[in-house]
């Protein structure tokens, strides 16, 4: 309002000057002066309130056209409403506008050219100071600016929408960045929680039943006691190597492929044997065409492997026995792990138990979804629990 406070003064200073049109004053003379006087105030809340003082202007020139009151310095007001209508009214304002503007060069014309009539001795006729193709000529010139400030005013809103559109597509894309980066944390996080479930529960499960084991024959046999608490001794060392290789990556920038070897098929056999020095028995057994496979794939395995084992310890109850199996297929590749201990819980077998808060099954399910494959988990016919994965592959050549 102070730009538009700025332009209406001076508007108002060009519509008091002296002006030669009424000498004599008269009601004319007054109109004039309303006129110069009205038009600037409109100007001033033109942007706050488009459609009336659009509506207001309109009318108040064609009033002046009807009453034959010549336009004056004020009148280049009229082409500030031409603007306003067309980039900031409603659509029928816009409308408005742009009759008026059309209409304003006929209009204006008519007023200061009008028909003369003169009477001859044959009759009465009527003739004209102008012709036809002077007068089209002249209303076209006079509507023009009036049509150049509406197509101003149509560009300007336009404009207007176009950065709108823009600024609202910037914070869009802002806030599902912020999402996806939330998204991105959340992955992260529940990877790291994977990770660190997968590293420590297997290790200290196996690091627990040795030292219960120690101090049950401590006494008696002092041998088993010592093997035993070498077991402990390994498997810690064992799982801190794995813990500071795990936390060394997160702290490490570019990690994508730092976070490698990491055990896979192969190191099965180690695996087992650890558990079996724990005191649980398992067999293991291999068919089909052994090959290479994806760091994904081979990770998925082990860790299926080591989680399941470790669920067997917690879970199975005593002389339980455990069967792993892996089968190379040409186009997938299936793991079984299977127990003839006490089975498990709806619980964990709806959210993954709460041991652990629920790493455990979870964690078994988005490694396989993470490879496309699909996992299997469930009682055991004949008692006990049953774990089958199916990874797909690509066909051996």
């Amino acid at each position: 309002m102070v730009v538009d406070a700025a332009w209406a003064a001076i508007v108002l200073f060009l519509g008091l000057l002296p002006d030669g049109n009424f000498p004599d004053g008269g009601w004319r003379f007054d109109a004039n002066i309303l006129v110069a006087l009205v038009l600037p105030a409109l100007m001033v809340v033109r942007r706050r309130y488009p459609d009336v003082t659009v509506a207001a202007a309109t009318g108040l020139g064609v009033s002046q056209v009807l009453a034959g009151v010549e336009p004056g310095a004020s009148s280049i007001a009229y082409l500030v409403f031409a603007y306003t209508g067309a980039a900031f009214g409603q659509k029928w304002t816009s409308r408005l506008a742009l009759v008026a503007g059309l209409s304003a060069g006929p209009l204006v014309f008519w007023q200061m050219h009008p028909m003369k009539t003169v009477r001859e001795n044959s009759g009465h006729y009527i003739s004209r100071d102008y012709n036809l193709g002077e007068a089209a000529l002249i209303m076209l010139l006079m509507s023009t600016p009036f049509i150049l400030c509406w197509a101003w005013g149509r560009l300007t809103r336009v404009r207007r929408a176009y950065l709108t559109e823009l600024e609202d597509r910037a914070a869009r894309l802002e806030r599902e960045r912020d999402a996806q980066a939330k998204v991105a944390v959340a992955a992260e996080r529940a990877r790291i929680a994977r990770e660190l479930h997968d590293v420590v529960a297997h290790n200290v499960s196996v690091m627990i039943v040795q030292a219960d084991g120690a101090a049950y024959v401590l006494d008696n046999s002092p041998q088993q006691a010592k093997e035993a608490l070498g077991t402990i001794a390994s498997t810690g060392r064992q799982a801190l190597v794995e813990m500071r290789r795990l936390l060394g990556v997160l702290r490490t920038a570019d990690t994508a492929e730092e976070y490698v070897p990491q055990p896979g098929v192969e190191e099965l056999p180690e695996l087992l044997e650890q558990v079996r020095t724990a005191g649980l028995q398992v067999d293991y057994a291999t068919s089909g065409h052994p090959r290479e496979l994806p760091r994904g794939v081979e990770l998925t395995v082990y860790r299926i492997v080591q989680e399941a084992l470790t669920n067997v310890r917690k879970h199975g109850g005593p002389d339980v026995h455990a069967r792993v199996a892996v089968d190379f297929g040409e186009r997938e590749l299936a793991v079984l792990v299977e127990d003839d201990g006490r089975g498990s819980t709806d619980e964990q077998l709806a959210s993954g138990g709460t041991d652990g808060l629920g790493h455990g099954l979870i964690g078994m399910r988005e490694r396989v979804g993470m490879v496309s494959g699909s996992l299997d988990v469930g009682p055991r016919p004949g008692g006990g629990f049953r774990i089958r994965a199916v990874l797909p592959l690509k066909a051996a050549h």
